[in-house]
């Protein structure tokens, strides 16, 4: 059972990523620059997924308000669409905010530091990109579906966001705890 655990990769890597060589097999002998390089490049990388989400979603919401029928939307509509647009504002923010960071700080032997606050803003904005999502959803479920059954989709559609996005991340961690024990 020791051999299995001492064999079995930090909870930083997966095997698959190890296997396409993404991650070392021993991160304790990656230097500390190249390990530095190697997390900022996965952040971009995963930021370049979630943008691309974000600003699409932001750029159809912005031109709702230009529809005919926006303008017959009820009070409720109304409140929905502002917030969901705000939203989708602070989340392009958040998840283009790690570029604008490494550009000003470039050459100031921060990149721990980035990298850090990088982490932080993406899961930032993918929080604000869910609710987006759900915002948006439901703006056009509330005109489309009647009563209450809209709201119902839409907690849905947001319970499986968070089991996925969130619940199974967090699940993952402790089984892969559980095991190492």
């Amino acid at each position: 059972m020791a051999d299995q655990s001492a064999s079995r990769a930090p909870l930083s890597e997966c095997h698959a990523c190890r296997e396409a060589g993404q991650h070392p097999a021993e991160p304790s002998h990656e230097p500390e620059r190249e390990r530095l390089n190697r997390k900022w490049n996965e952040i971009l990388q995963e930021t370049r997924v979630a943008q691309t989400g974000v600003q699409i979603l932001f750029g159809f919401l912005l031109s709702v308000a230009f529809t005919p029928y926006f303008h017959k939307l009820e009070t409720f509509d109304h409140v929905v669409y502002v917030i969901t647009v705000v939203l989708g504002a602070s989340g392009t923010g958040a998840l283009i905010a790690p570029v604008s960071i490494h550009r000003l700080l470039s050459g100031q032997r921060m990149k721990d530091h980035i990298v850090r606050v990088a982490g932080r803003l993406m899961v930032c904005g993918m929080v604000l990109l869910a609710l987006t999502i759900g915002g948006t959803l439901l703006l056009l479920l509330h005109v489309v579906v009647p009563g209450l059954l809209a709201e119902l989709l839409v907690g849905g559609v947001m319970l499986w966001f968070a089991l996925c996005w969130y619940g199974l991340p967090v699940w993952l961690r402790r089984r892969s705890d559980d095991d190492a024990a």
